[in-house]
């Protein structure tokens, strides 16, 4: 059992199958607790660790669909809309969620519907069950007030009134009930039955681009990885190219066997698409991650994403079919080493508006993106000879300063 304290009082707030065998329930005082069965285990409630667990299976949960929100505080929402397919149909995607989740020790309950407010229900009240759409309100019907997803409060005065059942909220008129039991109350049952679309907000953005390789075999070689990075950004070079654009920012997910996942990105200095210069990148990246990535019994899911594009400039090549471009290997170089070392190892100055000249230089992480300039020059000096008006800063400062006669 989980304990919360409460008013000065120590009351279970979560419990197991064996303790409620034994006939102890939720918000039961451990003291009495203790009366009826001393032998039993009680271990202060984490609510920081549950939530770190809670975002670690909203983690795993990416592999079937990006779209993961958090339900509360011991719940989660996928949007699986245009997803089940890929997994042999929306029973085959259910069954599949359950037996991972089960192996991984824990008994969770999942329902899959039309709306996030029946799917919300059918998890928490009727057990593992899909809904058809146009079947909400008959699944709705029966169950408890608490199906509707509304405050204890409301539903302490539906009660008092004689509505206890869902079914028996839908039967009433809307009017009295929006006038007595506030607007939320028809808002949850609209959005439950499907009358008002409500949407699932993903706790993480959502990548434009994004090619995965689920495997039969899990890998646990950083090899075995880099060769996969190559095989997926060989499949992304095609649709950039077919959108003109360029990676500025990667993502690679690795989704271990046991639940656990790995999120490893870096940026680009320029839109790069090339699948062996994104491999290069990704193998410094992982060779200084090394330490830190664990494979335990291996990745059987490696997604790569590209996180943020720009528009991918071509350039002319001669008549030997080779391009000159005298950035790219320096940019390559920096972008390989900012992989490694981080974006601080690479830094290039900028100038910057400032009346003392010490101030008027920073260092910022190399990127080929446009930079910070002095102000332009005035229209008349733009016309004139260069020799005519000395630069806007010394060339050269000492140490100590020196007078100077004129």
């Amino acid at each position: 059992m989980i304990s919360h304290r409460d008013r000065n009082a120590q009351r279970i707030s979560a419990l197991d199958e064996r303790a409620e065998a034994l006939h102890l329930k939720r918000d039961m005082g451990i003291a009495d607790a203790r009366a009826m069965h001393p032998s039993i285990d009680v271990v202060e409630a984490d609510p920081e660790a549950d939530r770190r667990l809670l975002e670690g299976l909203a983690d795993w949960c990416d592999r079937y669909t990006p779209l993961v929100a958090l339900d509360g505080a011991d719940g989660l929402f996928l949007d699986v809309t245009g997803c089940t397919h890929l997994f042999g149909g929306e029973r085959a995607m259910l069954d599949d969620i359950l037996s991972r989740f089960f192996h991984q020790g824990f008994d969770v309950r999942a329902g899959l519907a039309a709306t996030p407010g029946a799917a919300w229900a059918a998890a928490r009240f009727c057990g593992d069950r899909i809904v058809v759409s146009g079947e909400e309100e008959a699944l709705l019907a029966p169950l408890p007030l608490a199906a509707l997803r509304i405050e204890p409060s409301t539903r302490t005065s539906l009660e008092s009134v004689g509505l206890r059942t869902a079914g028996a909220v839908m039967a009433a008129p809307r009017a009295p009930l929006a006038r007595r039991f506030g607007a939320l109350l028809l808002l949850r049952l609209d959005q439950a039955l499907g009358r008002l679309d409500e949407a699932v907000s993903p706790r993480l953005p959502v990548a434009p681009l994004s090619v995965e390789r689920h495997l039969a075999e899990p890998v646990t070689l950083t090899e075995d990885i880099e060769r996969l990075v190559g095989m997926l950004a060989a499949t992304l070079k095609t649709d950039l190219e077919r959108r003109g654009e360029g990676a500025r920012t990667l993502a690679l997910l690795l989704f271990r066997v046991d639940g656990a996942v790995s999120r490893i990105a870096l940026g680009t200095s320029r839109p790069m698409r090339e699948p062996m210069l994104i491999q290069k990148l990704f193998h410094e990246r992982l060779a200084a991650l090394e330490q830190d990535i664990d494979a335990g019994y291996g990745f059987d899911l490696v997604r790569l994403s590209v996180l943020a594009s720009a528009t991918f400039d071509m350039q002319q090549a001669d008549l030997a079919g080779e391009v000159t471009d005298d950035g790219a290997d320096i940019a390559l170089f920096a972008d390989r080493i900012r992989a490694r070392l981080g974006d601080g190892a690479v830094l290039r100055p900028v100038a910057v508006e400032s009346h003392l000249p010490e101030r008027a230089v920073a260092t910022i992480p190399f990127t080929d993106a446009p930079c910070r300039t002095t102000p332009p020059k005035k229209p008349d000096r733009l016309q004139a000879p260069k020799t005519i008006f000395p630069p806007e800063r010394p060339i050269r400062l000492f140490r100590s300063p020196e007078p100077i006669d004129v």
